[in-house]
């Protein structure tokens, strides 16, 4: 009996270290889908020249927004020529916290900008990584 328990704790613990080991690439591609960090996003503009899409609205994004990033408000997304031509280019998206860039991601995706992601805490968790933020002329 106690090689029966000893072999399931093993079994057990095998199980759980190798599932700890999988959930960054599960995390990406699954339930976190579309979510990128403040340190991958700028790994995503330094590699692959990533443009980021900030989806707040105007007035929000003249008072900071991160620099270097586009305006196009949520409500205009479908019909923005702000939009990058190149629909292959990678696209990191931000708002104020991340919930409309999520949905805005998700927008992207249908029009054909498979390779878009949300900023996980949007321009919060941008400022808190001690990032560049700009803000526009009123």
């Amino acid at each position: 009996m106690k090689f029966f328990i000893d072999n399931w704790f093993l079994f057990l613990a095998a199980a759980v270290s190798g599932g700890l080991l999988l959930w960054p690439m599960l995390n990406k591609t699954g339930g976190g889908a579309g979510k990128v960090s403040a340190s991958d996003a700028v790994q995503m503009i330094n590699r692959e020249k990533a443009v980021l899409i900030d989806v707040s609205e105007p007035a929000e994004y003249a008072a900071g927004h991160v620099a270097g990033s586009k305006s196009v408000p949520l409500g205009q997304i479908e019909t923005s020529n702000a939009l990058p031509k190149n629909k292959a280019l990678p696209l990191v998206v931000v708002c104020a916290t991340g919930s409309r860039a999520g949905k805005a991601v998700a927008t992207l995706k249908k029009l054909g900008f498979e390779n878009s992601r949300a900023l996980a805490g949007g321009l919060e968790a941008w400022r808190a990584a001690n990032l560049p933020v700009e803000k526009s002329a009123a």
